[in-house]
């Protein structure tokens, strides 16, 4: 059973970080791109970041860019968000996915969601 679990989420005070981490199982993340997606109380889900299956290559959207690293260890079959500088405006549950292949940051493109860690950033 293809599965994706997310962890690492918490309550940190603007200007902290979190690591976030997406481990999978029951499929080996090599041969997919890996998105991290969040979603705010009554906001659309939205694209943070993603990094390619093939060459690893990374892309950020402009709200978290300088801010935000996503990396693989494909020996862990684990993707990483590595959240610095948080902001109260990044409060939102944080979700990874994947897809076989290449994608961009368009959630329907992406076949496999975990389901979800609670990131809240307040003082």
């Amino acid at each position: 059973q293809l599965q994706l679990v997310e962890s690492g989420g918490g309550l940190v005070q603007p200007g902290g970080s979190l690591r976030l981490s997406c481990a999978a199982s029951g499929f080996t993340l090599d041969y997919y791109t890996i998105g991290w997606f969040r979603q705010a109380p009554g906001k659309e889900r939205e694209g943070v970041s993603y990094i390619s299956r093939s060459d690893g290559r990374s892309y950020s959207a402009d709200s978290v860019k300088g801010r935000f690293t996503i990396s693989r260890n494909n020996g862990k079959n684990t993707v990483y968000l590595q959240m610095n500088s948080l902001k109260p405006e990044d409060t939102a549950v944080y979700y990874c996915a994947a897809v076989m292949g290449e994608a961009t940051l368009t959630p329907l493109l992406y076949h496999y969601w975990g389901q979800g860690t609670q990131v809240t950033v307040s003082s």
